[in-house]
């Protein structure tokens, strides 16, 4: 290997607890930036409910160990919030990211209802 090949590194964070701080920097950046978010795109969400969906969104992830998935995905959160600070979305995208992710639950037909006692 000669000296000016560049050798791309698998994992940005060193240890367990250097991703859990990058992870931590990042949920701390989306939340000094929702004000500025909500403002900006005119959201009809109070700021405590996208605090609690932030967090929501975060917990999901919680329980992932490997280093190079939690990096992985603080790339990928620092990269979404850096397209949402910079416009490149509209609103109904944002919006996106309250909604179940489920799906819209279809309501039961009558004779469900009726014969579970509704």
């Amino acid at each position: 290997m000669n000296s000016t090949t560049a050798v791309a590194r698998g994992v940005i964070s060193g240890s367990a607890q250097e991703a859990r701080c990058r992870a931590l920097g990042l949920y701390r950046a989306w939340r000094r930036q929702l004000p500025f978010i909500i403002e900006l795109f005119r959201l009809d969400k109070s700021e405590e409910e996208c605090q609690a969906k932030l967090k929501e969104k975060f917990m999901l992830n919680s329980q992932v160990q490997d280093v190079r998935q939690v990096d992985m995905l603080v790339i990928k959160g620092k990269l979404e919030l850096e397209e949402t600070l910079a416009v490149f979305k509209q609103t109904t995208h944002v919006m996106r990211f309250f909604e179940d992710p489920q799906g819209p639950t279809t309501p039961k037909p009558f004779m469900q209802k009726f014969l579970d006692g509704r």
